[in-house]
């Protein structure tokens, strides 16, 4: 399989291995698809990391040779099957979070566009959206949710000019949330998965929906989600346990993970 899931501990793992590159096509992105749903169906993973087996690529994106082999309606057929099923990561409650040690170029970066964080290894390696260099655009979600993450303007340019970024040029424009150094990323990305799968799963899974989709929505559309989201956590036993440990001044113990 190209895409696989499995968990270790209390995380979650999505592992992308296609070689060389994990370039991908319709099967690479149904398996995805596949992987998405066990970790959301996974009640024992508190929170999921999508990786490369490969040290050199996260994912070179779309295989460039297989679009120039099938028709338009065929190339749709796999955009809209990784529309879906990259979507879907933002439905899910629990935080998706892509560990970045290697390139990950056109869709291969769309797909760390979709997860919820965004962690890279320091390294000589390249992040972009070059797909204007083959008369496309990026076509898996990157004209949408770059401009959301980095704004309008310096999305704008990254996409008309195919420019390659550096993960420390990604860093200080927002795309990674995290830099760390090469040896460290597996264990760091491990420990802060960890954290939050031991966490209020409950309240982290609402702030993620009331992010998503109160972005979506205005202002007061938005507090309204905020509000009726806040009404029901009151009454979760995460929250009585967190609150009855604030006044009693010890660590909350949330949940049912190990």
């Amino acid at each position: 399989m190209a895409v696989s899931y499995d968990r270790e501990g209390v995380v979650g793992y999505i592992t992308l291995d296609r070689p060389p590159a994990n370039s991908y096509d319709y099967e690479f992105m149904r398996e995805l698809g596949e992987a998405v749903r066990a970790a959301e169906e996974d009640a024992e993973a508190g929170a999921v990391v999508l990786r490369s087996a490969n040290e050199r690529f996260f994912s070179a994106g779309a295989d460039v040779k297989a679009f120039a082999a099938s028709t338009t309606g065929e190339n749709m057929r796999m955009i809209r099957e990784a529309h879906r099923n990259l979507a879907r990561m933002a439905e899910v409650p629990k935080v998706f979070i892509a560990q970045i040690s290697g390139t990950a170029l056109g869709g291969g970066l769309e797909i760390a566009l979709a997860c919820d964080l965004r962690f890279g290894a320091e390294g000589e390696y390249y992040l972009g959206l070059p797909e204007v260099t083959l008369g496309l655009l990026p076509g898996n979600g990157g004209t949408q949710r770059l401009p959301r993450l980095i704004g309008r303007s310096r999305a704008l340019d990254l996409m008309v000019t195919g420019r390659r970024l550096s993960p420390a040029e990604a860093h200080e424009l927002g795309i990674l949330d995290r830099l760390f150094p090469a040896g460290e990323l597996e264990e760091r990305t491990r420990q802060y998965a960890e954290n939050l799968a031991r966490g209020a799963s409950e309240a982290i899974g609402k702030i993620k929906r009331a992010v998503h989709e109160g972005l979506e929505r205005s202002l007061e559309e938005g507090l309204e989600l905020e509000r009726e989201l806040i009404e029901g956590l009151f009454e979760s036993p995460d929250a009585q346990e967190g609150i009855r440990a604030f006044t009693e001044k010890r660590r909350p113990e949330f949940g049912r993970r190990a």
